[in-house]
């Protein structure tokens, strides 16, 4: 039997070893801030390839002749058996890495804004047209046209609103037993009662979302930072760190079910 075709080469199989397969015996999945050393193994290959890999170019502030905005990034990595029986692991990164959404050896996104011609291209467009008008009109420093930019910036705002309730609309969960939940109906028990912008964009979710997809049973996860953090002194280069709370708590609730 052919072995079978995943998405973006994201299956990473383990070496076929007596070892590695008894560290495997008896692991259930569960979100401890503990990391497994299957989990730590796949760190560790994933972090070698961002050292040693040609295909795209990303500044995370770790070489001093590396170009453009330092922009560390969350990693993670699961470790799953396929239905076929072989033990390997998935990566995935938060958000966009150098500028896109679909890279080999990682999971591809829940929701993929970056589709040419997609609403949300157009959407951004049309919000950059709404504030390079209310820039045009601010320039003139006159009262005459108050009542015009205030105009505009609630149309801007209204517009934001409804493009990024669209995006929620996109995203949708599975779960062990492949039942589907969408993002709004993750959060609408939650204080807020909505998403925070960028919720589905954790790499958490994004892996057990590819191994739901695929039959694949979760063993175990981690993930780690990489790279300076310009933002915030919590988050540390090649420290592990559990899921967000604020993004990926709900969606989490609903994925691990059972």
């Amino acid at each position: 039997m052919s072995d079978p075709v995943y998405e973006n080469s994201a299956f990473c199989p383990f070496s076929d070893s007596l070892e590695i397969e008894a560290l495997a015996v008896g692991l259930n999945f569960s979100l401890t801030e503990e990391q497994h050393p299957l989990c730590l193994l796949a760190a560790n290959e994933l972090q070698l390839h961002l050292q040693q890999q040609q295909e795209w170019s990303h500044n995370f502030g770790l070489s001093s002749d590396a170009e453009g905005m330092v922009i560390g990034k969350m990693f993670g990595v699961l470790v799953v058996r396929t239905k076929e029986g072989v033990l390997g692991y998935l990566a995935a990164f938060s958000g966009k890495l150098a500028g896109k959404n679909h890279h080999d050896k990682f999971v591809p996104p829940i929701f993929d804004g970056l589709t040419e011609g997609g609403f949300l291209n157009i959407g951004m467009e049309k919000l950059t047209q709404m504030n390079k008008e209310i820039s045009h009109l601010e320039s003139f420093k006159d009262r005459v046209y108050t009542s015009e930019i205030e105009r505009l910036k609630t149309s801007r705002k209204n517009y934001s609103n409804a493009l990024q309730y669209r995006i929620f609309e996109q995203y949708h969960f599975l779960n062990k037993a492949g039942e589907s939940k969408s993002l709004l109906e993750a959060f609408e028990h939650t204080a807020a009662q909505k998403p925070p912008a960028g919720a589905g964009e954790c790499a958490a979710p994004k892996l057990l979302q590819y191994a739901f997809r695929y039959e694949m049973k979760p063993l175990a996860l981690a993930e780690f930072w990489w790279g300076l953090s310009p933002k915030s002194s919590y988050w540390k280069h090649g420290h592990f760190y559990p899921p967000c709370r604020e993004k990926c708590e709900p969606i989490l609730a609903h994925m691990l079910t059972g």
